[in-house]
């Protein structure tokens, strides 16, 4: 049985969502070799971030409510646990690049 994640329902929007950040990494890429302007390339750099970072807190949304969600409806109370700390770990990862 192939496992349901938070995510698995809005997939191919989020692969689209990924296509689109790729390309503008592939932009950045070009402008670079194009000789553009610092300040340009560093404003396309900050807007690929953004564009990464709101897809990281949609993912994580999406495993709030359905992985964690999950864990903790089950009765499973190591599951649960599990579950906690992976999202706490998330959270400090996040926390950490900001």
């Amino acid at each position: 049985m192939t496992p349901t994640y938070g995510y698995t329902s809005k997939k191919e929007p989020l692969i689209r969502r990924l296509r689109r950040i790729e390309g503008q990494i592939r932009g950045i890429e070009q402008m670079v070799r194009d000789d553009r302007y610092c300040i340009d390339i560093l404003t396309q750099i900050a807007a690929a971030g953004t564009a990464l970072e709101s897809l990281a807190f949609q993912l994580l949304d999406d495993h709030v409510r359905h992985c964690v969600a999950t864990a903790l409806a089950s009765g499973d109370s190591d599951d649960a646990l599990n579950k906690t700390e992976e999202l706490l770990a998330a959270v400090q990862r996040f926390a950490r690049t900001r």
